[in-house]
């Protein structure tokens, strides 16, 4: 065990003089979850609003509520119809709600009165979300004004469980950690063997009375510790600063993010064994692992709408696991009882990827 210490006390030296080992594993985690976490949305805001023909009191009612609205931005009030057109070309609009002439009084003395919602088609899905922001403001609006008066209607009550306040950084927020853990702690233990390969130092290693199990462990354990902090970092500025509230228990979301950094740092010695430069083993840890994390972890793109060989793929990728650990504890406050499955498999994968860098462990040059 002293052996163990010294060495261990090494590797820790080795962390701490380099300084853009520390900016990457401190500094790049902080960046990527304030940027993915305000970037990242599925929510469309600061629409680009034009109004036509809003000259009565319907009318103007409705567009003071669009005003109400978060997500447009009224930049023409009285559009002319014949440059409509014209401004969508220029991109200075994003959609136009035009109401017809004598619209209060159609509405009042007809029952029944059109308006149109032109949109910029070109982005299909952002004018789909344009579209139902407006219909909503506009259904909410009759019902208001005319709700008796229309006779009896069904009127849905919407509620968004483990997500009252229609926080879109929750949806990314348990992806962005998963992916941040799997691409530093990968990325930084996958050089640690191949470096002492390029230094020359693996020699001294090799003549030493060291196991080469204790020099995996030595080797791991100071990445551990320091992702450990590095995911408290990223708690704490997602709590802070993008206002996501922890429901359920830290300890086992410490746990559970304990297990998936052993995991990323069993793959990362396995890499680091089996590749003989630092450069490929950059290589592998992060192009190799970034797309199949971004793809195949299910916060950016659901896993139900994958063919049937991609779903299959996809439980071979440890953050896919860890993505629903996090969802689960995080946001929905559940126990270890709704994340034992996840866990057990979490922990199959590392003994199975520290196995085979073990054995991947070359004894001789």
């Amino acid at each position: 065990m002293k052996q163990l210490f010294v060495f261990i006390r090494k590797e820790f030296f080795h962390v701490f003089r380099d300084r853009r080992t520390l900016l990457i594993m401190f500094g790049l985690p902080v960046v990527q979850i304030i940027l993915f976490g305000f970037a990242l949305s599925s929510e469309v805001k600061n629409i680009r609003l034009g109004i036509s023909n809003a000259e009565d009191v319907s009318s103007r009612q409705i567009v003071n509520k669009i005003k109400s609205s978060s997500y447009f931005l009224v930049s023409e009030e009285n559009i002319s119809e014949g440059v409509i057109e014209s401004e969508f070309l220029k991109g200075n609009l994003t959609a136009v709600l035009v109401f017809p002439p004598q619209f209060s009084n159609d509405l009042l003395h007809a029952g029944a009165a059109t308006v149109q919602i032109i949109t910029d088609g070109s982005d299909p899905n952002i004018a789909k979300t344009v579209v139902n922001y407006l219909t909503n403001i506009i259904t909410a609006y009759q019902q208001e004004s005319f709700g008796v008066a229309t006779g009896y209607r069904i009127v849905p009550e919407i509620r968004m469980l483990y997500n009252e306040e229609g926080n879109g950084s929750l949806n990314f927020i348990p992806g962005v950690m998963a992916l941040i853990l799997m691409i530093v702690c990968t990325a930084l233990t996958s050089v640690s063997i191949v470096k002492e390969k390029e230094l020359g130092t693996m020699e001294v290693l090799l003549v030493s009375p060291f196991r080469p199990i204790w020099v995996l462990i030595a080797k791991a354990i100071p990445y551990l510790m320091l992702s450990l902090a590095n995911f408290t970092v990223i708690l704490l500025t997602a709590v802070y600063v993008l206002n996501v509230e922890v429901k359920g228990s830290v300890p086992l979301l410490f746990f559970e993010t304990m297990l998936f950094i052993i995991t990323c740092l069993s793959l990362g010695l396995l890499i680091s064994n089996a590749t003989n430069s630092q450069q490929t083993a950059l290589l592998l840890s992060l192009m190799a692992m970034m797309l199949p994390t971004i793809i195949f972890t299910g916060f950016m793109m659901p896993l139900e709408n994958m063919p049937v060989p991609f779903q299959v793929i996809s439980n071979i990728i440890p953050s896919r696991w860890y993505f629903l650990i996090i969802k689960s504890v995080m946001l929905k406050g559940l126990g270890f009882e709704y994340v034992w499955k996840e866990t057990l498999v979490l922990a199959a994968m590392t003994i199975g990827l520290l196995t085979i860098a073990l054995k991947k462990f070359k004894t001789t040059l």
